[in-house]
């Protein structure tokens, strides 16, 4: 059956075009869903205040963005610097312990004996803190 122009049909009824369909009798609802939405959407704002950001070094301009994002790359990669030294410290400070039976007497001994190449250098600002009696080293801030 085709539809000629004049030719009238059922509610509910569906409309045959080119491979696709119309259901008439879900016009009305879609559209009073969409209006129903619309008005919905254009309702009063909350009071609530936005959640605190995660980043507290932000200030929240977009502009001071690439800024805050190399700051923080900056100190990631001296607090990943500390805790590589530190490791490497105090593995060699372990091994020496394991060899010799007590710890170096200060941390050029682990060059001396070949524990180490060299001491790594404290990063800027620092200073490596070695304790001889517990065999702990520690970078603290000048």
């Amino acid at each position: 059956m085709s539809f000629k122009p004049g030719m009238g049909f059922l509610p509910g009824s569906f409309i045959f075009r080119r491979g696709s369909y119309i259901n008439v009798m879900n016009r009305p609802f879609c559209l009073a869903l969409a209006t129903s939405l619309f008005l919905a959407g254009c309702g009063e704002k909350s009071a609530t205040t936005p959640a605190a950001s995660t980043n507290s070094a932000s200030t929240g301009n977009p502009l001071d963005a690439p800024g805050n994002y190399l700051k923080a790359i900056a100190d990631g990669k001296q607090s990943a610097v500390k805790t590589v030294d530190v490791t490497s410290l105090k593995k060699a400070i372990e091994l020496f312990n394991v060899d010799q039976g007590r710890n170096p007497k200060d941390l050029q001994e682990l060059v001396e004996k070949k524990y180490m190449p060299q001491l790594p250098a404290a990063p800027f600002g620092s200073k490596l803190v070695y304790d001889a009696n517990a065999g702990t080293v520690e970078v603290v801030k000048q």
